[in-house]
């Protein structure tokens, strides 16, 4: 699970962003900690390019197909 110390560099947000799925390997639109929703490992991602390979970890049959989730998300534009 992703941690953060110091509240006032996170916010909430709804957007849909955060709700495509990745399969290993694909490139991310966006840079930020993805999570891998069969066994909960994160890792960190840069836009544009690509998420671990299907390699990186393996998974117990119960654990399903790796599947990369985008959980934080790395805002780029300056408030």
């Amino acid at each position: 699970m992703a941690l953060y110390k110091e509240t006032q560099y996170v916010a909430y947000s709804s957007s849909v962003a955060f709700d495509t799925l990745y399969s290993p390997g694909q490139t991310p639109a966006h840079s930020g900690i993805y999570r891998c929703t069969g066994c909960g490992r994160e890792v960190v991602a840069e836009q544009s390019r690509t998420l671990p390979p299907q390699n990186h970890h393996q998974h117990s049959p119960a654990q399903g197909n790796v599947i990369w989730k985008m959980i934080v998300y790395a805002q780029h534009d300056a408030k």
